[in-house]
């Protein structure tokens, strides 16, 4: 009778043995296969997506800069128009001319 249960016992023991050897080779596979892949990704020369998305956040606030530069650029030339446009008349002539 008391041979049973420590043949059970021994049977657990080794299943849970096998089960954790093959846990850890699956891990190592997948180890494996990482290095690999990313291997080969760096000879495609292929960027990882967060980089990826740090370059398009920074083109985006670049494009948003550019914009509110070209906006300010047409408000300054529009102040400097109406400036210009009431100097016209009164100056008699325009930059640059002799009265």
């Amino acid at each position: 009778m008391t041979d049973r249960p420590r043949l059970f016992d021994d049977l657990a023991g080794v299943a849970g043995g096998a089960l954790s050897a093959l846990t850890g080779l699956r891990d190592e596979a997948e180890a494996i296969g990482r290095a690999r892949v990313e291997e080969i990704l760096r000879k495609l020369d292929v960027v990882r997506r967060e980089e990826f998305e740090a370059m398009a956040e920074l083109a985006r606030r670049a494009r948003e800069g550019q914009e509110m530069a070209e906006a300010k650029l047409a408000d300054l030339e529009a102040r400097l128009a109406a400036i210009e446009a009431k100097l016209a008349p009164a100056g008699g002539g325009g930059p640059g001319m002799v009265a």
